[in-house]
């Protein structure tokens, strides 16, 4: 069987590292370097990335003796690869092959596209030809209404009429090599995955589903792992405010034999 990936994310805006709840309510938390020596000294499994910047601008706010000051999401992005000692995944307003073409040379292993994935189908396939599927991870958002689940893109603003489920299939004909589960309204709430949509996406098609929104605490981690075929669990507030919290939900999972991956690199 194969282990299942524990990922920290980090919601990068304006070039610093904010706490999200359901995509709208940000707070700074500090550089995005920085923060990634503490995942490096946890042997975390992967790390994932991702662009909320709405205007545009990137400043890392601070120049000291390791970190130089970086306006240019790029040379932020070349910057925390150059300390990053795990796959590296990269996302957030890749609008076209070009974009992306750009990260994966400056140190992204993989790259998350959302909005654009949708508008311009093609592009899934075009990034999976030149760079291999494994590379493209499309992100998919969703929001619970009722008893249904809608697909939304624009960072959570514009709900389109397809079913996720029915999305997420498309992907995979088009050469995504991993689908990136969001839930808007589980983000930064700490009240749990929303299950049932992990377990309907993750059952439908046949590549690795990583869940995200709402992780709050182990056995939220242990649900996701009884109840779904998720391949991965991302938590971005639970890693990045509190203490140690990656070590400690890895650990209990290993002690009650779930089959998440050891703190090896590989």
């Amino acid at each position: 069987m194969l282990k299942k990936r524990l990922i920290p994310v980090l919601f990068l805006k304006n070039g610093l590292i904010v706490r999200s709840q359901e995509f709208y309510d940000f707070r700074e938390l500090g550089n995005p370097i920085h923060q990634l020596q503490r995942l490096n000294d946890w042997l975390a499994d992967e790390v994932v990335y991702i662009n909320i910047t709405r205007d545009g601008a990137h400043d890392l706010k601070r120049d000291d003796q390791k970190i130089k000051s970086e306006r240019d999401l790029l040379k932020i992005l070349e910057a925390i690869s150059k300390q990053c000692f795990m796959p590296l995944t990269f996302g957030g307003r890749i609008s076209s092959f070009e974009d992306a073409a750009a990260f994966i040379a400056n140190g992204a292993d993989k790259v998350i596209i959302n909005s654009y994935a949708y508008r311009n189908p093609k592009l899934i396939t075009d990034i999976a030809k030149h760079f291999g599927s494994q590379c493209v991870v499309v992100g998919i958002d969703v929001r619970r209404e009722g008893a249904e689940h809608r697909l939304y893109i624009d960072q959570g603003e514009t709900s389109v009429d397809i079913s996720p489920l029915e999305w997420a299939r498309r992907v995979v004909d088009l050469g995504a090599g991993e689908i990136f589960l969001n839930s808007i309204d589980r983000d930064g709430t700490a009240s749990g995955f929303d299950l049932e949509i992990i377990q309907k996406i993750s059952d439908g098609v046949r590549i690795p589903v990583i869940a995200c929104g709402g992780a709050g605490n182990a056995r939220h981690f242990k649900e996701v792992l009884e109840k779904t075929n998720a391949s991965a669990i991302a938590a971005g507030n639970m890693f990045n405010f509190t203490e140690n919290a990656y070590i400690r939900i890895k650990k209990e999972l290993i002690a009650a034999h779930f089959p998440v991956k050891p703190f090896t690199y590989g």
